[in-house]
């Protein structure tokens, strides 16, 4: 429970700044004082600095361990999509498990045996085993004006629903991407993609990272 915990600090810091126990406690399912209770022990152990109001960060020793966590995620992904052909929005949820029962030696024999990816299947950085993370340049969707076009580079959400959605659509890393026309009222967006049109909700823009042409 600590790791899963460290580990979803780090996705929401890395997609929204900062964590909020709230936001912990809608991804997790579980109750608000379970998420305060837990905050609080791993506060104590100084993987986190939670201050009240603002959110919680994680400290450079939470952070390791969150990428070590993340390491394992990911190439478990890998391998559940290379290897065995699990359909991509399936082996997010999977790999939930995975991470957890396979240790380094098990992720490096993953790594080695898939000649070192330096992405999950959804697109986003594998860190390595010095806990470095190697991005490629890329921003959010949500940036983009019309007429403007890129590569998707990464989804940043991975829930089953979510990626199921955006497989359907075409809407998947290495993709090309234009903005046709965008409401500035609500933020959704037109895009086009293979060739067809999708219309596209400010929120699932967000997490459609993108490379700009130039």
């Amino acid at each position: 429970m600590q790791e899963e915990y460290l580990e979803l600090i780090y996705r929401l810091e890395e997609k929204e700044g900062v964590a909020k126990t709230g936001r912990i406690a809608q991804k997790l399912k579980v109750t608000l004082g379970t998420v305060t209770n837990t905050i609080a022990n791993l506060e104590k152990k100084g993987f986190l600095i939670h201050k009240p109001y603002i959110g919680i960060q994680l400290t450079e020793k939470g952070r390791e361990i969150a990428l070590e966590i993340l390491r394992r995620h990911r190439l478990s992904e890998r391998l559940l999509a290379d290897v065995l052909e699990i359909p991509w929005s399936a082996t997010h949820d999977i790999a939930c498990k995975f991470e957890h029962i396979i240790n380094e030696n098990v992720a490096e024999a993953i790594e080695k045996s898939l000649k070192y990816p330096k992405t999950c299947p959804h697109g986003n950085p594998i860190p390595t085993k010095c806990k470095r993370v190697v991005e490629e340049k890329s921003e959010p969707l949500t940036t983009f004006n019309p007429k403007e076009s890129g590569t998707i580079i990464k989804i940043q959400e991975e829930t089953s629903e979510v990626l199921e959605y955006l497989a359907r659509l075409g809407l998947v890393p290495g993709a090309s991407i234009e903005v046709v026309e965008r409401t500035s009222f609500d933020g959704h967006m037109t895009v086009r993609v293979g060739g067809a049109n999708h219309m596209l909700s400010s929120s699932v823009a967000s997490i459609i990272w993108v490379k700009r042409s130039y």
